[in-house]
């Protein structure tokens, strides 16, 4: 049986109709592992839509998702991709725009990041992409969404291909909440792709800073600390009842 048997690109969330037909509908996509899913990492979706509608109103928000890794990815502290998508879904579950697609995490293979801004590009715009109030319709773009630690690390040696680092940048660019120690800006200047493509990267900067990581949530639950009001109470209520990192 293969693991795409089943899936369907889940839909439920995004906007069916363009509220306002000249802007650009934008669909927000945030790769990771989400070992656990976190406060933070919903955060970055609601930073974003703030940034949007104060500084980028050529863009209508239609949509967000969260793509888990897949297995394959083989991180330390990775959990099975079946817990990941369940703490995601069990995460999102109250948000009426923020949405969940496994596809990702199903393929038995690791994916780059380009090729998952592609599967969402393909899934929302092969058909046209999102309806307009004249029964016509206008492409979806396509944005990772991201913190600044990741695309910091577009820098770091063998890790990104340099084709790869492009096309992100400038097929379909990048929103990215600025950290706290990190300088987005400064890393822009240093790198020549990214700054290449620097008009369609948009840096938010967090006003109340957070710093929680899923690597602190795991080391928590490796000393049997409590990780309530680091996760959202559904995802810590899982964890506990699966005894997730627990050694």
């Amino acid at each position: 049986m293969s693991l795409m048997d089943g899936y369907t690109f889940p839909r439920s969330k995004l906007s069916k109709v363009l509220l306002d037909s000249t802007k650009e509908p934008l669909v927000l996509v945030a790769c990771g592992s989400y070992s656990p899913i976190t406060l933070l990492h919903l955060r970055l979706f609601e930073l974003a839509r703030d940034h949007i509608t104060a500084f980028q109103p050529q863009y209508e928000l239609v949509g967000g998702y969260f793509s888990p890794v897949s297995d394959a990815y083989g991180k330390k502290g990775l959990a099975s991709s079946n817990h990941r998508i369940k703490m995601c879904r069990l995460g999102t579950a109250n948000s009426t725009w923020i949405d969940v697609d496994d596809w990702e995490a199903r393929t038995p293979e690791y994916t780059r990041t380009a090729f998952v801004l592609d599967h969402f590009d393909e899934q929302i715009n092969s058909k046209g992409g999102i309806m307009m109030s004249d029964g016509g319709y206008k492409r979806a773009h396509i944005m990772l969404l991201s913190g600044g630690d990741l695309i910091e690390s577009f820098a770091v040696p063998k890790l990104w291909a340099d084709e790869d680092v492009d096309r992100i940048t400038r097929d379909y660019g990048c929103f990215v909440i600025e950290r706290a120690g990190s300088n987005v800006n400064e890393f822009m200047m240093q790198n020549d792709i990214v700054w290449a493509n620097r008009t369609n990267i948009h840096i938010v900067k967090q006003l109340v800073q957070n710093d929680i990581s899923s690597t602190r949530i795991r080391l928590l639950r490796k000393r049997l600390q409590s990780i309530k009001y680091l996760v959202p109470d559904s995802v810590e209520e899982y964890v506990v009842r699966n005894r997730l990192w627990e050694n």
